[in-house]
């Protein structure tokens, strides 16, 4: 097995991201004009995109991490709009884009264009993520696109898989595709609840076993996954299920896990995320090559019209599923915030494809049952890639300067930082009272300079998050918090040197070393945060 081809993607496409980050173009969109001019460098191999790879190695990881990172919480009290998106409007999508394709394309049949609907229907997880937070969105509009972003694969894979069995000649009535619905959504769902309390049960029962719950953390999105799909229901909604659960509950489990966890999963979200915009701009020579007796003119502007019928279809949904529920019911205007008319715009705006959308196409089989060629496959295939392409560039590109526009109020630093140390002050006085209790049992007896250290630490948590709500010191810009933060680094950067002097002078051995160096680590951690 030739692995270079695979090591040309990983690190070129980190190269790119990595270049990204220091760019105002976000990721993807850099990542995905990388892959279409390296696609024709000569000497670059072919990379088509295999669904028997993509959907059940690439999509858990990447829907794994996401869910972690999503609130349980807020997406409960968005299951409203959320829902409507993720299922409401994927099938809309695919009944719209299909009914378009098929009086678009003379000779296409009804229910291969019903394919390409469910294909394109979707909006990307990765995407969504990346844009929005990128972007800083409002905390409601971010976690809409998130919750529709986690459910919507589910629906357009079932979809997908009525479509093509009604277009490859099996046997497909409503009946069965709404049987194959409830199957795949209530099965997952079910398959996810089963695995998420024992998961979660094993995880806190390996406690101080740092590297084994990272493994079990590592094999925990495939392992939902296969399961939900061998028993016919959908992977996607298993792996969402226990993710949502675990990083709900992930305070349970202890602290190096988390710091290990935290860590692993950014990096094989990082790689992951890269390699899958690459692999989209990749796509174009294995698609063009295949339009066979479709010329290029004519499947353009085919792509034309089916890029504008996406995004028209998007809003066409977004509006009255907003403001309508409102206008009906009173209920929903009394628990849910007023909403001003810019957040479905961008909502909207926001529905860039991604490579779910290549991976189902390319699943599409050659053959229908009676030994014939699937229906314009090669085509469906380009329509699928100049949609994908299309939405990235045209609205990943426009959506920064069209947020600036209508002046959507972003996150407020001020008031959030408020709200975290009101919550720092109620848990050190907390914890400042169980210390006095715990100190009157004399078995917890300490020297005064000790009991004063841990008030002394108490005190610098509750505090530093007001400093940053203080004034800044006019040398340098920074608050009493950050200039404390800076300085501690500093002091620790300091020990560190020291220590490496000390092992390169044959003082303390390699092992020591480490350990003492961990120490530092987890202080630095403590005393020092990156602020976004």
């Amino acid at each position: 097995m030739d692995v270079m081809p695979l090591l040309l993607l990983v690190a070129g496409s980190a190269a790119v991201a990595g270049l990204a980050r220091r760019t105002p173009v976000a990721a993807p969109l850099l990542l995905v004009a990388a892959g279409l001019a390296a696609s024709y460098i000569p000497g670059i191999p072919d990379y088509t995109l295999d669904p028997h790879i993509v959907l059940p190695l690439l999509l858990p990881p990447l829907l794994h991490t996401a869910a972690l990172d999503s609130s349980y919480l807020d997406l409960r009290a968005n299951v409203r709009p959320v829902a409507l998106l993720s299922v409401g409007y994927v099938l809309f999508a695919t009944l719209v884009v299909g009914w378009a394709a098929y009086l678009l394309i003379p000779g296409l049949p009804l229910t291969a264009a019903l394919v390409l609907g469910a294909v394109v229907a979707p909006p990307d997880a990765v995407a969504a993520t990346a844009i929005a937070r990128r972007l800083g969105l409002p905390s409601r509009i971010t976690t809409i696109l998130q919750g529709e972003s986690l459910v919507n694969d589910a629906t357009a894979i079932t979809a997908y898989k009525v479509a093509l069995a009604a277009a490859v000649g099996a046997a497909a009535t409503w009946a069965d595709g709404i049987r194959e619905f409830a199957v795949a959504s209530l099965g997952g769902i079910g398959i996810g609840v089963v695995l998420m309390v024992p998961l979660h049960w094993l995880r806190c029962r390996l406690r101080d076993e740092a590297l084994l719950e990272n493994t079990l953390s590592l094999l925990i999105p495939f392992t939902a996954y296969a399961a939900a799909e061998q028993v016919g229901a959908s992977g996607v909604l298993a792996v969402v299920v226990v993710g949502l659960y675990l990083g709900h509950r992930s305070w349970q489990v202890d602290f190096e896990t988390r710091l290990q966890e935290e860590a692993v999963w950014k990096v094989v979200s990082f790689v992951l995320e890269s390699a899958v915009f690459a692999l989209i701009g990749l796509q174009l020579p294995v698609v063009l090559r295949g339009l066979g007796e479709f010329g290029t003119a004519q499947a353009l502007g085919y792509a034309a019209v089916v890029f504008a019928v996406v995004v028209l279809a998007r809003f066409v949904w977004v509006f009255p599923a907003t403001f309508l529920p409102r206008a009906l019911s009173a209920r929903i205007r009394t628990r849910e915030p007023d909403t001003h008319w810019t957040a479905p715009v961008i909502v909207g705006w926001a529905g860039m494809r991604g490579v779910v959308s290549l991976a189902i196409a390319f699943s599409i089989p050659a053959v229908v049952h009676g030994g014939g060629p699937f229906p314009a496959r090669n085509l469906v295939l380009f329509l699928t890639f100049t949609t994908v392409l299309a939405t990235l560039v045209v609205q990943g590109l426009t959506l920064p300067p069209l947020i600036r526009v209508l002046r959507l109020p972003g996150r407020d630093p001020q008031a959030e930082t408020l709200i975290e140390a009101q919550a720092q002050n109620d848990a050190s006085r907390a914890a400042e009272a169980r210390l006095d209790e715990l100190l009157e049992d004399p078995r917890n007896a300490l020297p005064g300079p000790l009991s004063d250290r841990l008030r002394i630490i108490l005190e610098r948590r509750r505090n530093a998050v007001w400093e940053r709500l203080g004034p800044v010191n006019p040398e340098t810009g920074e608050s009493a918090d950050e200039t404390y933060r800076r300085l501690s680094r500093d002091m620790i950067d300091a020990e560190r040197r020291v220590f490496v002097e000390l092992r390169d002078a044959r003082r303390i051995d390699d092992e020591m070393l480490r350990t003492l160096l961990r120490r530092l680590d987890l202080e630095e951690a403590a005393a020092y945060r990156e602020r976004a």
